[in-house]
């Protein structure tokens, strides 16, 4: 099967897209759906941020399968297993059952360090960010159409329903992969690669103390912003009086946001002033936006609080990916961006831990205060995050390695 690049990364957009449709339906549901079955604000925490557990021990030998067997083959059966995941969800009837299929769906997501690497196999250095930015604008799209279409099915068709969507959407994801998608590194690419172990093999493949910095910043990145995605919610339902419909109104704007900075602008602005730059910016915007979040009363200025942190994340994450991925050599590029997305899934569990925890805490402190705590510990992992930016490599037009 052969195809043109632009060709293989519309193709890998439009996966993205459908899966994060999927991901995006189910945010805004699943603390209303999760307190149907008498969930605590901690217990909602676990159950964000199980998926991310089991995702944190599973990603880094995804991506070594990938190397190893090939992008395309791994991207369908993650997908399936995101499939599953769903209609588990779906047709549950305990809090349990919810458990057992984000735990499916955390064992099988593997989809968006794979696509990193697929990128990264077909593209050159110089412009690696603004394909990764392609992810991001599927993200953005993802949580525009993805949190809407929940909240209006939550409201008219019940909790389960987004679920069994998101499940439908992964099949038919699948399906598109395996029709459309061709293997962006052949067999014999495959038979060459180095039999090493992930550790310590990966250390002598890239610029390691580049390399670490990016995952770590990523980590504190992913981690702050887990933390608001965990309670963000409840707390517009119980600050600002917001039902499922309207959270997901307000996560479609947040997603105009994203693909607007995304799907253009960051190619721009990566040209002119580097990706360091670039995320450094990204970074001080969220930590804003999430200090001022729970101070704010008024309807505009919460959108205007959201609309930072939404353009403080669209900065920042491809950029980080992009620059990850140019410390790496080409034929470890799954394994090392696996890993990144092993230390992203580590932090998407222990924000929404934290954010229920400290929420938790909030219910005795009175309903002025609801999410205050969770929201400033997110600013304030924001703002080591954008210390850390600060150390952050630009990469214009070089290569990996030497």
């Amino acid at each position: 099967m052969k195809s043109s690049k632009k060709t293989q990364l519309g193709i890998i957009f439009l996966t993205i897209l459908i899966n994060m449709v999927g991901f995006g339906i189910v945010i805004p549901v699943l603390p209303f759906y999760a307190t149907e079955f008498g969930a605590t604000p901690f217990e909602i925490g676990w159950l964000f941020g199980i998926y991310s557990l089991v995702q944190f021990v599973f990603s880094p030998f995804i991506g070594q399968l990938s190397d190893r067997f090939g992008r395309r083959p791994v991207l369908i059966l993650s997908t399936l297993g995101t499939a599953a995941g769903f209609l588990v969800m779906g047709f549950s009837e305990t809090l349990l059952m919810l458990f057992v299929g984000r735990i499916i769906d955390g064992v099988s997501g593997g989809s968006v360090g794979t696509a990193q690497a697929y990128i990264a196999d077909i593209t050159g250095p110089e412009e690696r960010s603004k394909a990764m930015g392609l992810i991001g604008a599927a993200f953005g799209l993802g949580f525009i159409f993805g949190p809407a279409l929940g909240g209006v099915m939550a409201a008219y068709f019940g909790h389960a329903a987004p679920m069994i969507t998101a499940g439908v959407l992964a099949i038919i994801n699948a399906l598109l992969i395996f029709i459309l998608l061709p293997e962006s590194i052949s067999k014999e690419q495959r038979e060459k690669l180095p039999k090493e172990k992930l550790f310590p093999g990966l250390f002598r493949h890239t610029r390691t103390a580049e390399y670490v910095t990016c995952v770590t910043t990523y980590f504190m990145l992913i981690t702050g912003f887990s933390i608001m995605t965990a309670v963000f919610a409840l707390f517009v339902a119980n600050r600002h009086g917001f039902d499922e419909k309207q959270t997901g109104y307000l996560y479609a704007m947040l997603g105009i946001i994203g693909v607007f900075i995304q799907g253009g602008l960051i190619g721009r602005l990566v040209k002119r002033f580097g990706e360091g730059r670039v995320a450094t910016v990204g970074a001080a915007l969220l930590a804003i936006g999430l200090f001022f979040a729970p101070l704010v009363s008024g309807l505009g200025a919460l959108l205007l609080a959201c609309a930072a942190m939404a353009a403080g994340n669209s900065l920042t994450n491809p950029t980080i990916s992009g620059i990850t991925s140019q410390c790496v050599d080409a034929d470890w590029q799954g394994r090392a961006l696996g890993v990144l997305q092993s230390s992203a899934s580590l932090a998407r569990f222990l924000g929404p831990v934290i954010g229920g925890w400290l929420l938790h805490l909030d219910l005795a402190s009175g309903p002025g205060n609801y999410a205050k705590s969770p929201l400033w510990a997110a600013a304030a992992v924001l703002f080591v995050t954008f210390l850390l930016c600060l150390r952050l490599p630009s990469f214009k037009k070089t290569s990996a390695r030497p």
